[in-house]
């Protein structure tokens, strides 16, 4: 096979290589593929259309419809309808979707497939014009490019070089489009033959114009395995070595009908799931492998599995695997942690994710999701990151980059030091873990001797600002201090924070500070959660007000992952400080969050007893239960992660996202991270802040092992006592 990665010239590419050979990433995939599959069957969320009369436009809900296929990337691709009449006029608008990573795209041509039933003649062409992300815009070209037609029934690749984007004369100023910052592709009417016509588009991508014929294809992938579940079937491949890997392309086959191709996956990625939507349903499965020059590889040996009915039990632990794997297959090969997000940046390591992920690992050993001397390897891997990684008077930023452990400052140049919140999101985890692996072997020995010496080194008091500061403070930055500014004051996600910083054996801060600062009377106290809440209701961080008939002590109604982030660890059952019981307390915010489904005041499609929960997450508005700042949005992990709260709510929406919505909100690592039946809308993204408290909280709902790990450290229940909370 031709040597060539995604986006560079063959011959280039072929000596670059000839020393050493790296293996096709999905971040190579998103560099180049502006366009694959739609997760909502019917309409492209991205995609939106207009229509001038008398011209038409097929639309589904004002969006480009999708078709089923056949396709070149299965399951789906876009169907384009149109029929464009003089005096009238129509466009349709391919936005691209916000990758997280901020990747540049790399190439300089665009192209796609094209399929029509009939030919479309040259002069019977839409226009295209390409749009980048600073709004500067192309002269409008024929969309089949400098062909004379477009042949029918057969799929073909039309290529259209950016530089062949020109008018048929000059404008007035240098157009400056930049292919890498592409952010939209637009189709409108051409001329005006009066046809009704359709052309199904796919696998619109930008890479260089081919310099040299590859016709060899890759190599065949491993055969797979198979394992069936409630409602799908998961697959999972070994790895494969081609540098010019596009995807891998899944087949099918039931009930001894012939193999289609069902779905793709990219590389980097060996696991795909195909949602069957019943139990009892029995399929084969084989898989190929395409390269960027559209070759196919021959199909690996097939293997068979079957769905079955699973009882809630099985389902949980299918749940808590899937999630899990967010941490296990798709850790930073270099730092062993929790990226941010995927996709995205692929080497933006998040801290406080990777102390949920860490919780996550323990509950992965004990329920034999990897062995316990592989969770273990992996901690020790984790920890010898962390030990040489930036920072700030023992506390970590927020983001590392996995490859230098070097502090990100992804949020701004002031926020290139310490993180306090995400270090005792990462300090919860590791202590757990220094209760779990306690057995007389080398890589536990390590864990335990290096979770307490990083326990020991964490200057909490540092974070203080001043010797006399009644509040604990999120950053500090070597180069700019204290200039973010932020208190830590509660109600919200941070109470952990002040727990730690009062149990630290080494860099304590007095256990009054509890009462000042999380729980702070005073009127910075006061005037921060105004600010955050736009109401006096909870301003004095104690409420006693009643929402939809559940009394709330402490706080207002707010977004769930408060409920979830510092009681991963810290268990509230059966005690109370001064102003609440806190297992009580967040149970109340998940029932006003169930009650406010139910009632539904902005009648959001969907929205009722198994469709609630709104929390920080991808395009989740205010994430909170209240009609100001509710978009429609349910965010996946808000009612799963809620288990210990609020068992039997949780378990109908569980039962419905899995077995109604699974086949567009279940993947790979479990339920995507939010959705919008409003909008018709699928986020297609993991979060790994919210991938692990859905494990998390669920095995505390189910054996409490989380909670019992962290809690059995000794310096927990004294600054409890400190604090002055009691048993009830």
């Amino acid at each position: 096979m031709t040597v060539r990665s995604l986006g560079v010239r063959a011959a280039a590419i072929a000596i670059a290589l000839a020393a050493t050979a790296v293996r096709a990433s999905a971040s190579d995939y998103d560099r180049h593929v502006v366009f694959d599959n739609s997760v909502a069957p019917d309409a492209y969320y991205w995609g939106s259309g207009s229509l001038v009369a008398p011209s038409s436009l097929a639309l589904a809900g004002g969006k480009l419809p999708v078709d089923a296929g056949p396709c070149v990337s299965p399951p789906n691709c876009l169907r384009l309808s149109w029929q464009s009449r003089r005096g009238g006029d129509w466009r349709v608008t391919l936005g691209l979707r916000k990758h997280w990573g901020g990747l540049d795209y790399a190439g300089d041509t665009l192209s796609f497939w094209a399929y029509a039933e009939q030919e479309i003649p040259a002069d019977a062409s839409p226009l295209v014009y390409v749009t980048d992300q600073r709004g500067e815009g192309s002269p409008a070209i024929r969309l089949l490019g400098d062909r004379l037609s477009l042949s029918p029934r057969t799929w073909t690749r039309i290529r259209l070089p950016f530089q062949s984007f020109v008018g048929l004369f000059e404008s007035t100023r240098d157009v400056r489009f930049d292919p890498r910052h592409l952010a939209s592709i637009t189709i409108l009417q051409g001329l005006d033959d009066d046809v009704a016509r359709t052309l199904r588009i796919d696998e619109i991508r930008i890479d260089d114009a081919p310099v040299a014929t590859d016709t060899e294809a890759p190599a065949v992938p491993g055969t797979p395995a198979a394992r069936g579940f409630d409602r799908h079937v998961e697959l999972s491949w070994p790895a494969s070595a081609d540098t010019d890997l596009l995807h891998y392309r899944i087949y099918r086959a039931e009930s001894g009908r012939s193999f289609v191709p069902i779905g793709i996956q990219k590389p980097g990625r060996q696991r795909y799931v195909d949602f069957l939507g019943a139990s009892g349903r029995a399929a084969s499965y084989r898989l190929t492998a395409v390269d960027v020059n559209d070759n196919e590889s021959a199909p690996s040996p097939a293997v068979q599995a079957a769905t079955r009915a699973l009882s809630d039990d099985e389902m949980l632990t299918m749940v808590q695997e899937a999630n899990f794997r967010y941490y296990w297959d798709g850790a930073h090969p270099n730092a062993g942690m929790a990226l941010e997000i995927q996709p995205g940046d692929e080497h933006l390591v998040a801290l406080g994710a990777s102390g949920f992920g860490i919780m996550a690992l323990l509950v992965g050993a004990e329920r034999g999701f990897v062995t316990r001397d592989a969770a273990a390897d992996r901690l020790v891997k984790i920890l010898r990151f962390l030990a040489k990684a930036d920072r700030f008077h023992g506390v970590w930023p927020h983001f590392l980059d996995g490859r230098t452990g070097k502090a990100v400052a992804y949020f701004g140049p002031y926020d290139d030091g310490g993180d306090l919140v995400e270090t005792a999101f990462l300090m919860q985890g590791l202590l757990a873990a220094r209760k779990y692996f306690t057995r007389d072997n080398p890589d536990e020995r390590e864990i335990v001797t290096t979770v307490t010496s990083f326990w020991r080194s964490v200057e909490w008091d540092w974070y203080r600002k001043s010797p006399d500061s009644e509040v604990l403070y999120w950053h500090w930055s070597p180069r700019h201090g204290f200039k973010i500014g932020h208190p830590l004051i509660g109600w919200n996600e941070t109470m952990i924070v002040y727990l730690l910083a009062i149990a630290s054996p080494t860099h304590g801060v007095p256990a009054s500070m509890y009462h000042s600062g999380w729980a702070g009377q005073s009127p910075l106290a006061v005037q921060y959660r105004r600010n955050w809440s736009r109401t006096t209701e909870g301003d004095h961080y104690v409420n006693g007000k009643t929402y939809d008939g559940v009394r709330l002590d402490v706080g207002v109604p707010s977004e769930l992952f408060f409920t979830h982030f510092s009681f991963m660890g810290f268990d509230p059952r059966g005690r109370r400080d001064s102003y609440a019981n806190y297992f009580d307390n967040n149970r109340a915010i998940a029932r006003i969050h169930h009650a406010y489904a139910v009632a539904n005041p902005r009648r959001h499609k969907g929205y009722g007893d198994d469709t609630w929960g709104r929390s920080a997450g991808v395009n989740a508005g205010s994430g909170r239960p209240t009609p100001d700042g509710d978009n429609g949005t349910i965010t996946s992990h808000a009612a799963l992660a809620s288990f210990p709260y609020t068992p039997e709510e949780s378990m109908k929406a569980l039962r419905h996202y899995y077995r109604d919505l699974g086949d567009r909100l279940w993947g790979i690592y479990g339920f995507r991270d939010g959705f919008n039946l409003t909008e018709d809308w699928f986020e297609d993204v993991y979060m790994g802040l919210n991938q692990a408290p859905t494990v998390v909280m669920i095995e505390n709902h189910r054996t409490g092992l989380p909670w019992k790990l962290f809690m059995s450290n000794p310096e927990v229940d004294p600054a409890l006592e400190a604090i002055g909370f009691r048993r009830e």
